[in-house]
């Protein structure tokens, strides 16, 4: 828990990075995510930061207020309609507030410690692991709104791992059938190194290329084609359509060649 409570504040520090010295005006900003702006970006961070720190440290309550969430067809809500009631300067202080609550909650939890959530409970180390995956990705929105470039760093493994976890998921949220076939997926790391997921069992389907490209598209803030993933095998071509690490429905994903010239 060390560890990747040491990765959150890394990725959090990024973030932060890119928002502290923004203008009012940039705070509404339209993002790549459809409908979301700097500002929604930031707030539904702190919001789920707020209930994840709840879901540790008072379990009931959490159950109480995520029946009632789920509850609510309003799709402001997850601290979307909260955040843009407030003042960018309340957002900021909110998400930096909830953030270090959480992480201070954390690093006193069992790894194997199971939370609650909106669905099947998680592990600590799980748990902790998704919400850096989920700041990335949302500080990868606000990076392309600025027009910024953030620099890849080896916490993108927890990232891609995820992402291959997670290939059973991205059939069933797009109502489709798992293939028996296993896929490979070997990266190349920040540093140089590789990363590699089931090398021995994966037959003919392999996507390999840079850790970087492999999470943009898990996360779906890249399509395929703007990236320099090689994918080789009919279920690896297939995963890499709709592949999705984040939980929900199944994501809308990007237009090809809306990124194109940012790709890396």
């Amino acid at each position: 828990m060390a560890a990747i409570c040491d990765d959150l504040e890394a990725e959090t520090a990024e973030l932060l990075k890119l928002i502290i010295p923004l203008s009012p005006l940039h705070w509404d900003m339209a993002t790549p995510a459809e409908g979301w702006s700097v500002r929604d970006a930031i707030s539904h961070l702190a919001f789920f930061d707020g209930t994840g720190n709840l879901a540790a440290a008072d379990p009931d309550a959490f159950a109480a207020g995520a029946k009632a969430l789920m509850a609510d067809p309003d799709p402001g809500v997850g601290g979307i309609t909260h955040g843009r009631a407030m003042r960018p300067v309340e957002v900021l202080n909110w998400f930096i507030s909830a953030r270090s609550t959480m992480i201070a909650t954390f690093r006193n939890l069992d790894a194997k410690t199971r939370l609650p959530w909106y669905g099947p409970a998680m592990g600590a180390l799980s748990f902790a692991t998704a919400r850096l995956m989920e700041t990335w990705a949302h500080g990868q929105d606000i990076a392309d709104a600025l027009g910024a470039t953030r620099p890849a760093t080896n916490r993108l493994k927890h990232i891609a791992h995820i992402g291959v976890r997670a290939r059973p998921y991205s059939y069933l949220v797009n109502g489709r059938s798992l293939p028996a076939e296993e896929v490979a997926v070997r990266l190349t790391a920040p540093d140089g190194s590789t990363w590699s997921w089931n090398d021995s069992t994966a037959g003919s389907n392999l996507v390999a290329g840079s850790a970087l490209d492999f999470c943009l598209v898990v996360t779906q803030r890249r399509h395929l084609t703007d990236t320099g993933l090689a994918v080789s095998g009919d279920a690896a071509g297939e995963w890499m359509s709709f592949a999705q690490a984040f939980a929900g429905g199944a994501g809308a994903g990007r237009e090809p060649g809306q990124f194109a010239s940012k790709a890396s």
